[in-house]
């Protein structure tokens, strides 16, 4: 027992030692910090700091935008703005239209073709209009994941992953942020010009969405009558272009900061940027929706650039009957090759 005992002594006193040594070191810097801190104080003035801190313009030799200034006070305003408010309701957005969509795919189901496919196939994607697609939908994707990182990571992904790692993929986010950003303003260019005369509201688009494009309560099934795009793709597409144009721009905006820019219009263009960017991935949640689980036959259209005519018929008859016109109209202006003989046996 006296043998265990001398044991432990031996350990604890080094170790007793060693606390009794670093507590004056502690103290002696905690001691030394605040020391600093009153002399700087004591040398600039408890009033030049007064004034910093009400965000007062002072002198320096810097030309840029608010060079005067070197605290920012309304800053907080939109920290606030940012964190408390706006970054929550994105997350309850976001995550409400995930349940939502989900509840329908329970509760309604997809909306399936009344009648049997014919087998027939009808062209209505090109390769164009396919590839052009896809590359928007890469790129939206890829920048919304980007875009929710930054602003929901530190939450989510950052307390449980190597700080190394966490400064890693934050930073690759970043980067690709804002290097892809404007090719994807560049990409919805694209798709206005090549789509925006086949998603000009008609009347016909009226009924559709007075029977909620038939999917849903008693006009499920109904298949409203529609054109090429019906009205919902309509709604979606000008969506895409009006707040995609907003998106992009005040991403411009916060990607060259070379134009005179004051941290005021930073702080507007990043909250635009964000409340912008939330709409369009909450918009876009309906519309993966739909082409993944809500209707028969939708992705193939897009995948293939080929639909069954009886999908074609079902949803949208308009354009369907304008395409089998095309093609009555292409059977009868081609020349009807007469038979061998005829002309002889005519003149005989």
């Amino acid at each position: 027992m006296l043998s265990l005992f001398k044991r432990l002594s031996l350990i604890m006193l080094p170790l007793m030692a060693a606390l009794i040594m670093l507590s004056p070191m502690s103290h002696a810097s905690e001691t030394k910090a605040n020391t600093a801190e009153r002399e700087i104080t004591q040398l600039a003035g408890a009033d030049f700091w007064r004034q910093v801190r009400d965000g007062e313009e002072g002198y320096t030799t810097s030309q840029s935008a608010e060079h005067g200034v070197l605290i920012s006070t309304p800053g907080q305003t939109w920290y606030i703005l940012k964190e408390k408010w706006m970054s929550p309701a994105g997350a309850v957005a976001i995550f409400g239209s995930i349940a939502f969509v989900t509840l329908m795919y329970i509760a309604i189901g997809p909306l399936m073709l009344s009648a049997p496919r014919t087998g027939r196939k009808i062209k209505r994607w090109s390769r164009l209009d396919r590839a052009l697609h896809w590359s928007m939908a890469f790129t939206f994707l890829t920048l919304a994941f980007s875009g929710l990182m930054l602003v929901y990571g530190k939450h989510f992904l950052k307390p449980y992953i190597p700080t190394e790692l966490w400064g890693f993929i934050i930073m690759l986010a970043k980067q690709y942020h804002n290097y892809i950003g404007p090719i994807f303003y560049v990409l919805l260019m694209c798709v206005l010009i090549k789509w925006w005369r086949k998603s000009i509201f008609k009347k016909v688009d009226i009924a559709w969405f007075m029977k909620l494009g038939g999917m849903v309560g008693k006009h499920k099934g109904s298949h409203p009558s529609a054109e090429f795009s019906n009205a919902g793709e309509k709604a979606l597409f000008w969506l895409l272009i009006v707040v995609g144009t907003v998106v992009s721009l005040s991403g411009l905006v916060l990607d060259f900061p070379i134009f005179g820019q004051t941290r005021r219009d930073m702080e507007l263009s990043n909250l635009v940027h964000m409340l912008a960017a939330l709409i369009l991935i909450c918009g876009f949640v309906f519309h993966i929706y739909i082409g993944l689980f809500g209707m028969e036959g939708a992705l193939e259209g897009m995948v293939t650039g080929e639909v069954d005519e009886t999908w074609a018929k079902e949803h949208h008859d308009i354009w369907y009957e304008e395409v089998m016109a095309k093609e009555k109209g292409e059977q009868i202006s081609e020349p009807i090759e007469q038979p061998k003989g005829v002309k002889a046996n005519e003149q005989a």
